[in-house]
């Protein structure tokens, strides 16, 4: 099978799911990660060292994914927290690229409530790229949860994400915070939510929400069985 999981920054995909990434990989699924944006532009703009810090992202990505089974990182390259002004095409054309090289059954990506502007914009666009015309080779797709980012948005109807889809990662969890740490520029200490003490907590409260180990959640928003 081969599965997508598409992520606004750098680090997103191994908070967010980095347990069933390694899960699917070692299943034999081939498994993509598309980073949309830089994850540095906006961040580090003032800064005379700008391009090493984006050329240490990538490195940090490869080395988490990596360690996860990752057949192959993608990177569109867009500038970070500015999805809402960059043209919707052309972050669809990002998306839509990747879908066609890939050819993906299955995909993830962000949760429509996030807080962080980038992950809705994200979302808007996956919609877009796997319209389910009869040529897409899409039939599930699913949204994941991310630390510091989803469960900061305002808990109304709307924006609360409500897990339909467990996954148990108690023999992975080990290779998502290996991947965590590998993210040296984005990892925080604890109680930040991008601590690896504060991602053991809440997957373990995950998977108690449903009797099993350590898990993800997920939102199933379509499936089709042919």
């Amino acid at each position: 099978m081969k599965v997508l999981v598409i992520a606004a920054h750098p680090d997103d995909e191994v908070y967010g799911m980095g347990g069933t990434i390694a899960k699917l990989s070692a299943e034999a699924n081939e498994v993509h990660v598309l980073i949309v944006t830089d994850g540095s532009t906006t961040q580090y703009k003032n800064s005379p060292k700008l391009n090493e810090i984006i050329n240490k992202k990538k490195e940090e990505v490869k080395y988490a994914n990596d360690v996860l089974g990752v057949t192959k990182v993608h990177f569109g390259e867009l500038p970070d927290m500015r999805l809402d002004n960059t043209a919707h095409v052309e972050v669809n054309s990002v998306i839509e690229n990747v879908i066609r090289e890939v050819k993906p059954e299955v995909v993830y990506t962000h949760f429509y409530g996030d807080v962080n502007l980038d992950h809705q914009y994200v979302y808007k666009s996956t919609l877009v790229a796997i319209r389910p015309v009869p040529s897409q080779s899409v039939k599930e797709l699913y949204c994941y949860r991310v630390p510091s980012s989803t469960e900061w948005a305002p808990q109304t109807v709307l924006d609360t994400f409500m897990p339909t889809v467990f996954v148990d990662i108690s023999e992975y969890c080990f290779k998502k915070h290996e991947a965590i740490k590998l993210y040296e520029t984005e990892i925080r200490n604890y109680p930040h939510p991008r601590s690896v003490e504060y991602v053991e907590k809440i997957d373990c409260a995950t998977g108690l929400k449903c009797g099993i180990g350590t898990a993800e959640e997920f939102m199933l928003l379509r499936k089709i069985i042919l």
